[in-house]
């Protein structure tokens, strides 16, 4: 296989990126991205810098930047917070029943807007302590945070769900994806997502002894203001802000429903284009009617993840350009068939996102992949491959190398032996990217999901 020096340029750019964003996370390797995009290009491909500045997803930063800040108003004041607190008073103090309120009130909210991120860092220091009163591992406590988290972070209205659905937006002509096909697909893989990681994570937790500890616990009960005291009343503030995320959900998904698309004046589809342009509409009026303070929001958005991903997305599109996207397609299609592609998508990505970013750094790289894959293999569902990406990268973020597994450890109570912990979360974070694999080819390889 003939590879030429620009493809490896570009490789061997990538591989850089992708091993300083394992060992070292002082370094951000979205700009780092960008700067060896450049040089790429300029050196090896004959692509000026302004032409390569041109391929800086504006569209995707603007989603982010509208959805992020929406939310970052949300927590800023206070609203999230009491959302979360009356969600988990809703259990009644079962001790049984905590687990599995945890896993849907983490799925309800991470779906709605929040995302996988900013869920487990407001559920961490409330549950990791009740978790050791009620004398449940925290090693338990973490699948069930982190694992309904991800699960769910794959909503289209959700910052990964954000940045799958700009990625595949690109890739839509290239995939022969219509567009009734692409208003649909967040969901499907948001759906595949749900249900492959909550088989694994959810299962998980009561092979491990969640099931025994539920069994133990039945009838006992805890006294909710020790670790969920009633918040004070919603404020007139923060009542608006949770009717401006109640229309962000609704006017996201009225205008994909059926028939919608004929009753609506042409304008207002204009306006609710995506899930961006709505968060601005309404985070404008948020900031008219003084919801929250916005120069504090500003600083709570994850600016270093949305240029993150936005740098990685430069250097991928310098790569395909370079023919590096090509020689990956080859590599990865000369042991694969439309089968087994699924497993060993699902193997790569765990091994990488173990060490490495799974939405900033695994799923912008490994997305571009499969309209090429699904030509040198021969077939293949394109679907199930960008589910295997997304389920393969997210499975293994209980690692305490990753964001979700270190904020948990952060936050277990001081009676626990926290170097146990890390290095239970570390063996069940690793085991994940084969445990993924075999999901991943069961799932979207023999069942086509």
């Amino acid at each position: 296989m003939g590879i030429s020096t620009a493809a490896w340029a570009s490789l061997i750019a990538l591989t850089i990126v992708v091993v300083i964003s394992c060992v070292n996370e002082d370094l951000h390797v979205g700009f780092l991205s960008i700067g060896f995009a450049i040089i790429v290009g300029g050196v090896f491909s004959g692509i000026s810098g302004a032409k390569i500045l041109t391929f800086f997803p504006v569209g995707l930063f603007m989603i982010l930047a509208g959805v992020t800040f929406l939310f970052a108003m949300a927590q800023e004041n206070g609203t999230m917070e009491k959302l979360t607190t009356h969600a988990i008073r809703l259990c009644k103090g079962n001790n049984a029943l905590i687990p599995i309120a945890v896993y849907i009130i983490s799925t309800i909210l991470t779906m709605i807007g929040p995302g996988n991120i900013a869920i487990p860092a407001l559920l961490a220091p409330v549950l990791m302590p009740v978790a050791a009163r009620l004398k449940l591992s925290a090693f338990l406590m973490t699948l069930i945070i982190v694992g309904s988290a991800n699960g769910a972070g794959m909503s289209p209205i959700a910052p990964t769900g954000i940045i799958i659905n700009g990625l595949l937006a690109k890739m839509s002509t290239a995939l022969g994806f219509s567009d009734a096909i692409m208003q649909n697909i967040g969901w499907k893989v948001f759906f595949n997502s749900f249900i492959a990681q909550g088989f694994v994570n959810f299962g998980g937790f009561l092979l491990m002894g969640g099931f025994a500890w539920m069994k133990d616990q039945r009838g006992k009960t805890v006294n909710l203001e020790e670790f969920a005291p009633k918040p004070e009343p919603f404020s007139k503030k923060q009542l608006g802000t949770i009717a401006m995320i109640v229309l962000l959900v609704i006017l996201v998904i009225v205008p994909g429903l059926p028939g919608m698309k004929a009753l609506l004046p042409k304008g207002v589809l204009f306006m609710l284009a995506n899930v961006g342009t709505v968060a601005f509409i309404l985070g404008g009026f948020m900031l008219l009617f003084g919801m929250a303070d916005s120069k504090k929001a500003i600083k709570l958005m994850p600016w270093g993840v949305i240029m993150m991903v936005c740098g990685v997305t430069v250097l991928i599109e310098v790569m395909d350009k370079a023919g590096g996207l090509n020689a990956m397609v080859k590599m990865i299609g000369s042991i694969s068939n439309p089968a087994s592609v699924n497993a060993w998508l699902g193997l790569f990505t765990g091994i990488i996102s173990a060490y490495s970013s799974s939405s900033g750094v695994v799923v912008p790289m490994f997305l571009p992949l499969v309209p090429g894959l699904i030509q040198e293999i021969g077939g293949g569902n394109p679907i199930a491959m960008i589910s295997t990406i997304v389920v393969g990268s997210h499975l293994v973020d209980t690692s305490p190398l990753s964001t979700l597994g270190a904020i948990c450890i952060a936050c277990a109570d001081d009676s626990e032996d926290k170097s146990k912990l890390f290095r239970k979360l570390l063996i069940w974070g690793l085991s994940m990217s084969v445990v993924g694999a075999g999901i991943c080819y069961i799932f979207f390889g023999l069942l086509n999901m």
